[in-house]
């Protein structure tokens, strides 16, 4: 069954840098396009960033485009986020998806709280 477990998130202040890490298992994880989403408390899933399954090709939201950087290990089932420029309207709770299921996130997710 399909596994995907996020970690890294915490409390950083605004302008600083996080870097979130998604292991994946129970699908075969170099054969799919992946996603990460994120949802603040009251809100809907925002979709953030794509990549490819060998990671050539990637795609990012308006509000996270030039600041977020999506990357894949392929040999390793891993993904990652790449944040920087952090502002508190980036706090929210995020998700690594399969590209299908963008907008029906299942894993428990990693909490960023960005605030001074």
């Amino acid at each position: 069954q399909v596994q995907l477990v996020e970690s890294g998130g915490g409390l950083v202040q605004p302008g600083g840098s996080l870097t979130l890490t998604c292991a994946a298992s129970g699908f075969a994880f170099r054969g799919s396009s992946m996603s990460w989403v994120r949802q603040a408390p009251g809100k809907g899933v925002e979709w953030l960033a794509t990549i490819s399954n060998v990671g050539g090709a990637t795609q990012y939201a308006d509000s996270v485009k030039g600041r977020f950087t999506i990357s894949r290990d392929n040999s390793n089932d891993k993904m990652y986020l790449h944040m920087n420029a952090l502002k508190p309207e980036d706090t929210a709770r995020y998700h690594c998806t399969k590209y299908s299921t963008r907008y029906n996130p299942r894993s428990q997710g990693t909490q960023v709280t960005v605030s001074a």
